[in-house]
């Protein structure tokens, strides 16, 4: 019997994850990429919940523990770098959550796919009939295939092409995010295994050491204007350059683009998440936004899902179909959660700063760190534990 033949264009998360489990599967899988090489790096994550009930299946728990961090505790510091408010991390926190860099995870997955991947490589066209999918490539070359999947992030190639350009997918959030890494291992000692963040009116900076002398930034601004600024390094020292702390020092060793991370604060709405024999995956067209959290427990969870359905006897059709039934539901109350959260990640009044503080506050006290991590974890698993948790696997 002939193989099943999946063309996965985006070698993130998501479509690695399915890469693994579609060839085990004995699927003929291969991977195309439009990044002309592996993307390192990335924004500190919390991965916990079903994300990593797949990760554990797959054998990754060692590999994750070793690549984690400790967090020890988030600190909120004012202009001269004192604190203004902190939390210590219950034991809870380090037993359920796994802290590490967005690149990390990823690596973990991609060392375990077989398939090869193809950097530097998108899709030009698509075509398609009741039989399969004709594919072709920026590279000039053409793929007949069963199954096309645009894993291809939150401004998917693959979704330009097969659906509804006319349709605004993309909802912005009114936040620009800004992402780097710098070594100076001054710097990072001065960080220590914490998060610590500084806030004024719709700014929000925050820092976290890594190995080798290095520190990780992450920088959220609210602006009304989705469009990014044409130097987005000139941007950040404009707008970050005045807010004290640390932050001088760092801004002396940002990058340009594209060792400089900067986009938009986005979330991404698709009705139909198939058409034929093409179906979305990951931001393609589950995008929860940085604010929501479990993009990549989601992005794990959903191609765990999407393999699983693909293994089930049928049509095609119709396990795309019960993949996106299993699925939506909890991308649509994540993406519910990230906009009612996203007005305190960098919160635009001083009395939003003010309250927040308060409640870190009265979480320090004896108990109180438990209840308030513990209350979030727990959100984060039950919003997705119902799609990952109802398959034959």
């Amino acid at each position: 019997m002939t193989a099943m033949r999946v063309l996965v264009c985006g070698a993130g998360i998501a479509g690695l994850t399915l890469a693994w489990h579609l060839e085990r599967s004995g699927w003929e899988v291969e991977l195309v990429e439009r990044a002309p090489a592996f993307r390192d790096g990335g924004y500190m994550i919390d991965f916990y919940g079903p994300g990593y009930e797949v990760a554990r299946r797959m054998g990754l728990h060692d590999r994750l523990e070793q690549a984690r961090y400790p967090v020890t505790e988030l600190a909120y510091v004012r202009r001269d770098g004192r604190p203004a408010s902190r939390l210590t991390m219950p034991p809870e926190f380090a037993e359920q959550v796994v802290s590490l860099p967005r690149g990390d995870l990823a690596r973990a997955v991609h060392d375990g796919v077989r398939a090869p991947v193809r950097y530097g490589t998108s899709v030009e066209a698509v075509a398609q009939d009741r039989h399969g999918v004709t594919v072709r490539l920026t590279d000039g070359t053409e793929r007949r295939v069963d199954l096309l999947v645009g894993a291809d992030g939150a401004h998917s190639r693959v979704r330009g092409l097969v659906f509804d350009e006319e349709r605004p997918f993309v909802r912005y959030l009114g936040h620009h995010v800004a992402a780097y890494t710098l070594t100076d291992p001054e710097l990072s000692r001065r960080a220590g295994d914490r998060y610590e963040m500084r806030t004024v009116p719709g700014l929000m900076a925050g820092t976290y050491a890594l190995r080798g002398g290095r520190l990780a930034l992450l920088f959220l601004r609210r602006e009304p204007d989705p469009e990014p600024p044409a130097d987005p390094r000139a941007a950040l020292l404009r707008h970050y350059g005045d807010m004290g702390w640390i932050l001088p020092e760092v801004l002396r060793h940002c990058p340009d683009p594209p060792r400089l991370y900067y986009d938009q604060v986005t979330q991404v709405h698709v009705d139909e998440w198939s058409r034929g024999r093409v179906v979305l995956l990951g931001d393609a067209c589950q995008a929860v936004s940085l604010f929501a959290g479990h993009g990549a427990s989601l992005a794990m969870a959903g191609a765990w899902v999407l393999a699983d359905e693909l293994g089930a006897p049928g049509d095609i059709g119709d396990a795309l179909s019960r993949y996106q039934g299993r699925m939506r539901p909890v991308v649509l109350e994540v993406q519910r959660f990230g906009r009612r959260f996203v007005r305190w990640m960098a919160p635009a009044e001083r009395w939003r700063i003010a309250a927040r503080d308060a409640l870190l506050r009265l979480a320090g006290l004896p108990g109180g760190g438990r209840l308030l991590v513990g209350s979030l974890i727990n959100e984060g698993h039950d919003l997705v534990r119902s799609a990952s948790g109802a398959g034959r696997g």
